[in-house]
């Protein structure tokens, strides 16, 4: 499927969409590890500065040759400091979407508004200890909601159940058309409780990227979210 470039949020109508994290993938057969995930619809690169999270991985440059990869849009999720210097730099590198976080910034409104200038996705994320309320005076000026169900910083930790109350608070807080997220130790079954709870956006790195199919594990997570949101509409 080719999606046209910019902000990717209004493309996919109202359905799940699974979100691979290329953070977990080997960056040496990245190329060919993107090509074996067919059945994603986007994918999530982790940005992390060493600074906001005590972990670093890739910048722009990473950004700039996963576009030449795929025509899928990239979702990327800014941990750090500045975001505002971050935010123009993924933008000219060729993101699709930024999320950056609540706690890193006194003036979300003014990112927001330039990646909105942009033609980008603008979405703002929220750390496990940080209540739904910060966010409550910008849901409506956002296109998507992170809700980390881990600490920002690694991948392959264990998903944190006490997240589920957040994600139901943020999914009643949401205007009609804003996605919900969810990263942080994705699976099939943690990913039903997510969707159970009102998640429609699942990033998971290793049990995508960790799998002997790749293609696989996405059709498995699709396979699980689409059972708990019939469960939950029903």
């Amino acid at each position: 499927m080719s999606i046209k470039r910019g902000n990717p949020w209004g493309q996919f109508g109202e359905r799940p969409l699974i979100a691979p994290s290329l953070l977990a993938c080997d960056f040496v057969r990245v190329g060919e590890q993107i090509a074996a995930a067919a059945d994603a619809d986007l994918f999530h690169v982790d940005i992390m500065d060493g600074h906001f999270v005590p972990n670093l991985s890739m910048g722009p440059g990473f950004v700039k040759s996963v576009r030449a990869f795929t025509n899928r849009p990239l979702d990327v999720h800014i941990m750090v400091t500045d975001p505002a210097y971050f935010a123009d730099r993924f933008a000219q590198a060729g993101a699709d979407s930024i999320t950056f976080h609540i706690e890193a910034t006194d003036k979300p409104e003014e990112i927001i508004d330039f990646l909105h200038d942009k033609g980008l996705g603008a979405g703002i994320s929220i750390k496990p200890a940080t209540p739904a309320e910060a966010i409550e005076g910008i849901i409506d000026k956002v296109d998507v909601v992170l809700v980390m169900t881990v600490e920002p910083g690694y991948g392959g930790q264990t998903f944190m159940k006490d997240q589920l109350s957040k994600i139901s608070q943020v999914r009643s807080m949401l205007p009609d058309g804003v996605r919900l997220e969810v990263d942080g130790g994705i699976n099939p079954a943690t990913a039903a409780l997510a969707a159970q709870a009102g998640a429609d956006v699942f990033v998971a790195g290793v049990n995508v990227f960790g799998s002997n199919d790749i293609d696989g594990a996405i059709k498995a997570l699709r396979s699980a979210v689409t059972e708990a949101r019939k469960k939950r509409s029903g």
